[in-house]
């Protein structure tokens, strides 16, 4: 595909404005008036290839880069209430899906949090309830599993092997304990090895490891060390993340190390170049050690076992996703629906509460309609941050219309900044390598006005 443009002068950009994970972000997301049945929201969506997902909202730690919806530690038994109210969301969920046609998830995951914080009899509890009350098949689909090093313990990778796990996603961010520190990440390098050896004898297929670049004091040789460390358990796969900064994280507390606001712009200009640079390093490094990039972050093993992802025509832009638990997400084709989102830890502690507590789990509560335009967007922006790219057939195939009209101003400024590659094949929107290191840019670029509007109106908490 063709994109043509002039030469404009273009403002200067950063390369991390926000990471991209889900579309619209969930600070776009408001209290919902109507409070629809979820009967009703589900009555007409396909539902013979659902994404299953499972939030739970606990973790040993808190690391200073984390804004996830989690909380330290849980007092009083409240993993059991947890649990509890999970099970009645599940059995709620299920029952307004309905019987009318056959309900079928395609895939699951259980991310978090830690869900590894769970007990080893509280993990089959968990399985229990994503099978016999939503009819997930767990050992016939794909099923990811997020853990940490302290929680990745055999008893509990026991279970998870047993009940079909075929992903299992590991948090190590760094194997440079000085790093780990500046991060408030407190680990120590002979416990995630000896983490990783317990997840090896598992014999889960698909191990992923994920690492942070961009720490401060992290150099380029001190992450090759790290991504060598990682190498020399043959992980599958691999996801390489920029460090963040957020609001009422740990890291945002500490404040920055300048004052006054050119001099934090000039900080900033340099912990840019630090992650572009580190990226790349990165990226090259993996791509010599049989690693094939799959989006900005990811990258798999080229020999890694397919088979466990789950079909190849499967897509968040196109497929309905059913969450459970507080922290979980909801997409149907016009509704994206959630409980409500927070960062502070006295926020996230009155959420849980109000969610254990809670007996109707019949209506969504909050939620952003998404309209034609909005599932365009969504669809442009989960396809093009993936490095093989839109074809654009699939688009018009399902909308009608051509991305290239669609998005011309927005396509003219990504080939105007080289973020397209102009020697994808005819009829394939590809990023170039320097419209994937921009992932972070190129993703914000694509919101809606609506979105960014209640994006900015949203209050932090």
């Amino acid at each position: 595909m063709t994109i043509t443009t002039s030469t404009p002068v273009l403002p200067a950009v950063r390369p991390y404005e926000s990471y991209v994970y889900a579309y619209p972000h969930k600070t776009a997301y408001r209290p919902l008036e109507d409070r629809p049945a979820l009967r009703s929201l589900w009555a007409a969506e396909p539902k013979d290839a659902l994404s299953l997902y499972i939030h739970i909202p606990f973790c040993e730690v808190r690391c200073g880069f984390c804004n996830l919806f989690t909380r330290i530690g849980a007092p009083e038994e409240l993993t059991t209430r947890y649990l509890d109210a999970l099970d009645r969301q599940a059995g709620a969920v299920r029952d307004a899906l309905g019987d009318a046609e056959p309900v079928r998830f395609a895939a699951a995951a259980f991310g978090g949090g830690t869900p590894t914080f769970l007990t080893a009899g509280e993990l089959e509890r968990l399985c229990d309830i994503a099978e016999k009350r939503m009819g997930a098949e767990l050992r016939s689909v794909p099923l990811s599993v997020e853990t940490s090093p302290s929680t990745a313990t055999a008893d509990r990778l026991a279970v998870l092997a047993d009940r079909g796990t075929t992903r299992i996603s590991i948090g190590v961010q760094s194997f440079v304990d000085e790093e780990a520190r500046a991060a408030v990440r407190p680990q120590r390098r002979a416990d995630v090895e000896a983490a990783l050896g317990r997840i090896r004898d598992a014999r889960i297929p698909v191990l992923n490891i994920d690492l942070i670049y961009g720490i401060d004091g992290q150099t380029e040789r001190s992450w090759l060390a790290s991504l060598d460390a990682a190498l020399a358990w043959r992980p599958e796969e691999l996801y390489l993340y920029p460090l963040y900064v957020r609001p009422l994280t740990g890291l945002h507390r500490i404040g920055p190390a300048v004052t006054g606001p050119e001099a934090q712009a000039l900080e900033e200009a340099a912990w840019d170049e630090q992650r572009l640079r580190l990226y790349a390093v990165g990226r090259d490094h993996l791509l010599v050690h049989g690693y094939e990039q799959v989006s900005m972050r990811m990258f798999r093993r080229t020999d890694a076992p397919r088979k466990q992802e789950g079909p190849e025509d499967y897509a968040c832009q196109t497929d309905g996703m059913i969450g459970l638990g507080c922290g979980a997400r909801s997409y149907t084709s016009a509704l994206h629906y959630s409980f409500d989102y927070a960062v502070d830890m006295r926020e996230i502690r009155s959420i849980i509460d109000d969610f254990t507590a809670t007996e109707d789990f019949s209506r969504a509560e909050v939620g952003r309609y998404v309209d034609a335009d909005e599932a365009r967007r969504r669809h442009l922006l989960q396809s093009l941050l993936q490095a093989a790219g839109l074809p654009v057939a699939d688009y018009r195939a399902r909308f009608g219309t051509d991305p290239g009209a669609d998005f011309r101003a927005e396509l003219a400024g990504f080939a105007a900044r080289g973020w397209l590659d102009t020697s994808a094949p005819d009829g394939l929107l590809r990023l170039s390598l320097s419209g994937l290191a921009h992932s972070d840019a190129l993703g914000p670029a694509l919101f809606s006005p609506g979105v960014r509007a209640a994006m900015a109106a949203y209050e932090q908490k």
